[in-house]
C-alpha cells in the first residue's frame, strides 16, 4: 500500500521525533550457531533487556529495549542490525505479548506506542503491549535518499516538464535510486515485508511467546499476512485492520489511493467551507478549484522554509494526504492551510508533509552501518517516504522496462489525473520511483494464500480512503478459511481508533478469543454501532 499511516501513528509523530531511549545495552546472544536454525540460534536465543524511556511527556510505565536480527537471513553471519522496541507491561493476568504495527510502510512503532498508547490500554489486561521500529525505519538503521543539491530526493514529478520528456525522467529515476542506495547503506538490499516478518519471529521468541499475537493497521495487515504465511505454526491471535491488497500491482494501488484521497479531500472541503475561516472560501466548488490552483502555484513558485528547502506543491499534496485520513485532524489541517494561503507560512503544513517532523534532520553523509540504533535526532528527515518506497518496491516484482514506461506514461498520467487532479501526480511519482531498483519478491503474490492457520480477524471500513473495503474481501478470499471479516460501516482509515464497536470486537478477540461471525457488521457510532 502507498503512503498509508494509521491515525494514532500520525498523532504520535507530531511529538515523537525527539524520542531518546535508554536501555539499549542488549548483550550479544549465544555465540555458536547451531544447525537446526541454519545459523540463526544466536538471534533466537537472545533476551530483551527492558528499561525506562528517557523523554519528557512519555508515561513512566513505558519501557524500551532492542532486539538484534541478521542483516541477511540467507547469510546470518554476514552482519546484524538492532531494532528499537517499546512496551507497556501487562497490568492484569499476563498471557503473553501482543505486537503492534501502525502502518506505513515506513511508520516507526516506538513513537507510535509512546504517544498513542492510551488507545491500547485495555489490552494490557492480558498482554504486554509491544511495538517496534522495523528495519530501515526510525532508529533501526533508517534508510534515506538524501537531500542535497546533488540529490533531489524523491521529488521527480514536480512539473509538467518531467512528464513531457520520458528519457530525462528515466535518467532522473535512476539517479534517485542510486542516491537512495548511497545514503541508505547495506540495509536497503535487505528491506521489505518478508524480512520484516522474519524479524517479527525473532521478536516473538525474544519476548518469550510460543505464538505471535498481533494487531496490524493498514500496511501492518500486509506484514501480518506475510508472517502468517511464513510461520503458520506460530500464529496466535492476529487482527488486521484496514486490510491491504496482496495482489494488485503498484499502478493499481496508486490509482485506488488517488481516488480515495480525492473523495476524502472533497469531504474535507465540504466541511471547511462551512467555517468562515476556511482559507479556500465558502463555496465548495470554487474551494476545490482553489486547492488545485494552490498546488500548481506552489509547484511553479515554491515558498522558502526555515530549513533550507523550498516548500512545493507536491509537499502540500503530501501534507493533505496525511491530514485527510481522520476527521480528528481536520481542524488543525485547516489552521495550517490558512497560515500557508494567507501568510505564506508553510511551517504548519510541513508537520503533516514530513509525518510530523518539523525540524532539521542530520545532513546526509556516508551511508550508516546497519548495526546499532541511531539517536532519534539522527533519523533522516526523509526516512518515512524513503522507507515507504524501499519497502513497497521490495514487495513488488513488477519492473516495467524503459520502453514500457515510455509507451504508457501519457496514459498513466491521464488515468491518475482523472482519479485525482490533486493527488494523481504524487501517486504516479510513487509508482515510477521503483524504476532503477532491484526487482522485488514474488513471495507475497505467490505464497500468501490458502493459509492453514488459526482464525484471523480482518476489519474493513466501508468509507476507508486508503484501503478500499474490496481489498478486505479480496484478501479474505485469498487467505481462505482462516479469515473472518468484520464489516465496519463507518468512515475513515481503519476502524479500531474511530469505532467503539470495532475496538470492542478486536479487543474481545485478542483478549478472550471471541470472534464475531464472518461478515457481521459494526454500524457507525452515530448510527448506534
Amino acid at each position: 500500500m502507498l503512503a498509508m499511516l494509521s491515525t494514532r501513528r500520525r498523532r504520535a509523530l507530531a511529538t515523537g521525533a525527539a524520542l531518546t531511549l535508554l536501555g539499549t545495552g542488549l548483550p550479544t546472544a549465544a555465540a555458536a550457531a547451531g544447525d537446526d536454525r541454519s545459523g540463526l540460534d544466536r538471534f533466537y536465543d537472545q533476551k530483551i533487556s527492558w528499561s525506562a524511556c528517557d523523554l519528557d511527556g512519555v508515561p513512566e510505565d513505558l519501557q524500551c529495549g532492542k532486539v538484534t536480527v541478521p542483516l541477511d537471513y540467507a547469510h546470518p553471519g554476514a552482519g546484524s542490525l538492532d531494532l528499537a522496541l517499546a512496551r507497556y507491561r501487562a497490568t492484569g493476568h499476563k498471557r503473553g505479548s501482543v505486537l503492534l504495527n501502525f502502518g506505513g510502510p515506513g511508520g516507526a512503532g516506538v513513537p507510535g506506542l509512546a504517544y498513542g498508547g492510551k488507545d491500547f490500554m485495555e489490552l494490557t489486561d492480558g498482554y504486554d503491549v509491544v511495538s517496534f521500529d522495523p528495519r530501515g525505519v526510525g532508529r533501526s538503521s533508517p534508510v534515506s535518499c538524501g537531500d542535497t543539491e546533488e540529490d533531489e530526493g524523491l521529488s521527480v514529478l514536480e512539473d509538467d516538464t518531467a512528464l513531457g520528456d520520458p528519457r530525462a525522467l528515466l535518467a532522473r529515476l535512476k539517479q534517485t535510486a542510486a542516491a537512495c542506495a548511497r545514503h541508505s547503506g547495506p540495509v536497503l538490499t535487505h528491506i521489505g515485508t518478508v524480512d520484516a516478518a522474519r524479524d517479527m519471529d525473532v521478536i516473538r521468541q525474544a519476548l518469550g511467546d510460543k505464538k505471535l499475537n498481533y494487531l496490524g493497521f493498514s500496511y501492518g495487515t500486509r506484514l501480518g499476512a506475510v508472517y502468517a504465511a511464513r510461520f503458520p505454526g506460530k500464529v496466535g491471535r492476529v487482527a488486521l485492520d484496514g486490510v491491504d491488497t496482496l495482489t494488485e500491482p503498484l499502478t493499481e494501488q496508486g490509482l485506488a489511493g488517488a481516488r480515495g484521497q480525492q473523495v476524502a479531500l472533497e469531504d474535507f472541503v465540504d466541511w471547511c467551507v462551512k467555517d468562515i475561516a476556511c482559507p479556500f472560501g465558502t463555496d465548495a466548488r470554487t474551494a476545490r478549484e482553489e486547492v488545485v490552483r494552490t498546488v500548481r502555484s506552489l509547484d511553479e513558485d515554491p515558498v522558502p522554509t526555515d530549513f533550507g528547502d523550498d516548500f512545493t506543491g507536491q509537499d502540500l499534496v503530501a501534507a493533505l494526504g496525511e491530514g485527510l485520513y481522520s476527521e480528528e485532524l481536520w481542524p488543525s489541517l485547516e489552521r495550517a492551510l490558512a497560515r500557508l494561503v494567507e501568510d505564506g507560512d508553510p511551517s504548519g503544513v510541513m508537520a503533516f508533509a514530513t509525518g510530523g517532523v518539523a525540524f532539521p534532520a542530520r545532513a546526509p553523509g556516508p551511508a550508516p552501518s546497519p548495526s546499532p540504533l541511531v539517536d532519534a535526532e539522527d533519523v533522516p528527515l526523509d526516512n518515512l517516504p524513503a522507507a515507504l518506497m524501499a519497502i513497497n518496491c521490495a514487495d513488488d516484482p513488477d519492473r516495467p522496462t524503459a520502453e514500457r514506461i515510455t509507451a504508457d506514461l501519457q496514459r498513466l498520467r491521464a488515468d491518475y489525473d482523472k482519479a485525482s487532479p490533486v493527488f494523481g501526480r504524487y501517486r504516479l511519482s510513487e509508482v515510477l520511483l521503483c524504476y532503477g531498483r532491484p526487482r522485488g519478491t514474488d513471495f507475497i503474490r505467490e505464497k500468501v494464500k490458502d493459509l492453514g492457520t488459526p482464525k484471523m480477524l480482518l476489519v474493513g471500513t466501508r468509507g476507508d480512503p486508503a484501503t478500499p473495503y474490496r481489498w478486505t474481501v479480496e484478501t479474505a478470499e485469498r487467505l481462505g478459511g482462516s479469515a473472518v471479516v468484520l464489516d465496519n460501516r463507518g468512515e475513515g482509515h481503519t476502524g479500531y481508533g474511530s469505532s467503539k464497536c470495532v475496538h470492542r470486537k478486536v479487543d474481545d478477540f485478542l483478549l478472550y478469543g471471541s470472534l464475531p461471525r464472518s461478515g457481521s457488521s459494526c454500524l457507525s457510532d452515530e448510527d448506534g454501532g
